[in-house]
């Protein structure tokens, strides 16, 4: 059994798939070719955006934006310590400070009365310029956007929606763009839509933002091409796994109903089973990038569903404010109470559009038996 089952999406996408990266070759415009520019229009209308703009991997989504805005030191950016390391690690390499905030107990997103404490605390300290606000949409689920962002706008802040896991997850109907200025994304292959190496994308609907992205990413670029007019970067996404995502998002939004068959599956198999089944808010479509769950004890757990051939993963059990890179950044008042009292429990069980009722019968059997 695969926690991730690439393969089974792959006999269904083989015949674009493999035409696709013929087209590509027999082309020989491997950079910022024609399949670029289909592939960002295309994502843009998925995520009811106007535009979007491809670039080399999630982690460059973050940043291009911050770079966009100006966002350095003396300022700080506001994003949760329970989630990859990426998301804090954009916020240091643009040279400010990223102020760590706790996350909501059911749905492991940012909590806000917890950012509400970390903006009065900076602001108090008056050492540090608030300007700029990252949640997460952890595990595939939305962040609580209506929450959020009347607190990110009375302070005037910038608003970026992590969307690494979460891209295709909606909130009342509504994709996190609606309320964020830019929302991010990934395509690494364990990603919901993912390509076959490293590839992120950013969508927006401020044009002149989509401007300086489109330059920061190639360099700087302005119209002459020994002329850089910004501080850029090399950051572009490939026209091969551009040509090997356009047929991925032909049957993404197929494939978040699956994965939402699949989750409704588990939570009526391990409902009073496990210690916490995951929480979804109300009117949020998650793209469920992984089913977690918490447990007494997750090494015990998951040696039990080894041993009956079912793969786990743990998320995030150090998060990042204890990480040795980050661990002199300055956390929320409370000291993020919510995220320390989850991650001795978190194990995710596998998950994918392709997994079949009968291994996700065997996995709910196995967890039923290893938590008797």
């Amino acid at each position: 059994m695969q926690f991730i089952d690439l393969h089974a999406q792959q006999d269904r996408l083989r015949t674009e798939i493999e035409g696709g990266i013929a087209d590509v070759l027999k082309s020989g415009r491997y950079i910022l070719g024609p399949q670029v520019a289909e592939f960002e229009t295309n994502l843009a209308m998925f995520g009811d955006a106007q535009f979007a703009t491809g670039c080399a991997n999630g982690t460059d989504a973050i940043l291009l934006p911050l770079l966009a805005w100006g966002v350095g030191p003396g300022d700080a950016v506001f994003c949760p310590s329970f989630t990859y390391c990426a998301t804090a690690e954009v916020v240091a390499l643009a040279g400010a400070t990223p102020v760590f905030i706790d996350i909501d107990r059911d749905t492991y997103n940012m909590d806000v009365n917890s950012l509400k404490q970390a903006i009065a605390d900076v602001k108090a300290k008056g050492e540090l310029n608030p300007k700029a606000v990252i949640a997460v949409d952890l595990f595939g689920q939305s962040a609580d956007y209506d929450a959020l962002n009347p607190v990110v706008r009375e302070h005037g802040m910038k608003f970026i929606s992590d969307s690494a896991q979460g891209f295709g997850t909606t909130l009342n109907g509504k994709h996190p763009l609606h309320w964020a200025d830019v929302q991010t994304t990934s395509f690494f292959p364990a990603k919901p839509l993912g390509c076959y190496g490293d590839g992120g994308a950013i969508t927006t609907n401020d044009e002149e933002l989509c401007k300086a992205l489109d330059s920061l990413r190639v360099h700087g670029k302005g119209t002459d091409k020994y002329d850089n007019v910004r501080i850029g970067m090399n950051s572009r996404l490939d026209t091969i796994q551009a040509a090997i995502l356009l047929p991925k998002l032909a049957v993404f939004a197929d494939e978040i109903e699956k994965r939402n068959v699949v989750a409704t599956r588990y939570t009526e198999g391990l409902a009073g089973v496990a210690d916490r089944i995951p929480t979804v808010m109300d009117g949020v479509v998650s793209t469920w990038a992984q089913y977690t769950i918490e447990v007494p004890d997750p090494f015990a757990f998951a040696d039990a569903l080894k041993a009956e051939g079912i793969p786990t993963a743990r998320y995030y059990p150090k998060p990042v404010h204890m990480q040795t890179a980050y661990e002199h950044y300055p956390v929320a008042g409370n000291g993020l109470p919510n995220t320390m009292d989850c991650i001795d429990n978190i194990i995710s069980l596998p998950m994918h559009p392709y997994l079949s009722e009968e291994d996700q019968a065997k996995v709910i059997a196995a967890a039923k038996s290893a938590l008797a």
